[in-house]
C-alpha cells in the first residue's frame, strides 16, 4: 500500500510552521500544503474541522498516513497580552540569544554545530526572524547572525521562508 502525500497545516509567519516546512524542504519530501490563518474569523484553528484534526487548536499539524502530529508557540504569546509582548518576546529571545551565543563559541562551524544542517540550524533561523520582527538587537550576536545568514542562501530555508508561502498577504512577500 503507497502512503499518501504529507499534509502540513500551516500558517506562513507560525515559526513552528517554518521550522517543518525547512525540515520538509531538505528531505525533498513532497507535500501539500494546507493553510490555516491564526487571525483570519477569529483564528481558523479554532473551526470545528481543524479542531476535529487537532485537539490542541495549533499550528502546525503535519499528517502523515494518517496520524497527525502538532506544535506550536503561539498560545504563550496570546497569555503574556497583547500590551506586554514586544517587551516580554523581547526579553525572551534576548535571554536565550545571550545563552546560545556562548554556546556556538564552541560548537559552530558554518551552522550551529560544525557544517552541517542540524535541528539548531532549524529552530535558529524561525528565532532570528522572530527576533526581526520583535526589533531584537542582533548586533551582540555576531555569530548567530553569520550562521544565520549562512543558512538564508540555502534552498531549504528560501523556499520554506515565510514570505514565500501561499497564505503569505501581498505587502509582506519576496
Amino acid at each position: 500500500m503507497q502512503a499518501g502525500k504529507p499534509i502540513l497545516y500551516s500558517y506562513f509567519r507560525s515559526s513552528c510552521s517554518w521550522r517543518v516546512r525547512i525540515a520538509l524542504a531538505l528531505k525533498n519530501i513532497d507535500y501539500e500544503m494546507i493553510t490555516i490563518n491564526l487571525i483570519k474569523d477569529g483564528g481558523q484553528q479554532f473551526s470545528k474541522e481543524f479542531q476535529a484534526l487537532n485537539p490542541m487548536k495549533q499550528v502546525p499539524a503535519l499528517k502523515i498516513d494518517g496520524i497527525t502530529i502538532s506544535q506550536s508557540n503561539l498560545s504563550v504569546l496570546n497569555q503574556v497580552g497583547q500590551e506586554n509582548q514586544l517587551t516580554w518576546a523581547q526579553q525572551v529571545i534576548a535571554s536565550g540569544f545571550n545563552a546560545l551565543e556562548q554556546v556556538l563559541q564552541s560548537t559552530a562551524g558554518k551552522c550551529c554545530v560544525g557544517d552541517e544542517v542540524s535541528m539548531a540550524d532549524l529552530c535558529l533561523v524561525p528565532q532570528v526572524a522572530n527576533a526581526d520582527r520583535y526589533k531584537v538587537d542582533l548586533s551582540p550576536y555576531p555569530t548567530i547572525s553569520r550562521i544565520n545568514k549562512s543558512l538564508l542562501a540555502l534552498e531549504a530555508f528560501q523556499v520554506s521562508h515565510p514570505s514565500r508561502q501561499p497564505d503569505t498577504p501581498p505587502e509582506l512577500r519576496a
